[in-house]
């Protein structure tokens, strides 16, 4: 329940590729649902704010995650749905020391790996990342530093 609320979101790496000079801006929404068994987020970028019809498609994102906690595995289980980038993927997620870990693999077999990191009360770093072909390294190919509004 720590995510519930609203954050801002600076974005420094999308797609591997470092925009920390851009000052891009998102945001992201958790709240409670499905009767309190699951968290469902909104993650936008850019901004609703800033927002435009001519977006490129690798940096536009108004997509959702539905996290649902299943006690047979004793972690949640997520899918991420971005239909305005065509980004779709299924994880489970645990909690790993300090850090919440979310593992999955996308449609084309690509392992992917998303870290929630340095957690307090009002903000998280979020990683995601890609497993390399030598099945040893990873790439990184997005993150955010997250600071809470609401």
């Amino acid at each position: 329940g720590w995510l519930v609320g609203s954050w801002e979101l600076d974005v420094l790496t999308y797609w591997a590729t470092d925009v920390s000079d851009k000052r891009l801006k998102a945001e992201a929404h958790f709240g409670w649902a499905l009767e309190g068994r699951a968290i469902q987020d909104v993650w936008i970028m850019p901004r609703v704010q800033d927002r435009t019809p001519q977006l490129d498609k690798q940096f536009n994102m108004y997509g959702t995650t539905l996290r649902v906690w299943d006690p047979s595995i004793e972690a949640w289980q997520i899918t991420w749905a971005n239909p305005a980038g065509a980004h779709y993927e299924r994880q489970v997620g645990r909690r790993v020391g300090s850090d919440i870990v979310q593992t999955g693999t996308r449609p084309d077999g690509t392992t992917t790996r998303w870290t929630f990191s340095e957690i307090t009360r009002d903000s998280f770093r979020w990683t995601g990342e890609a497993l390399n072909p030598d099945g040893r390294t990873w790439t990184l190919e997005g993150q955010f530093r997250a600071r809470r509004t609401t």
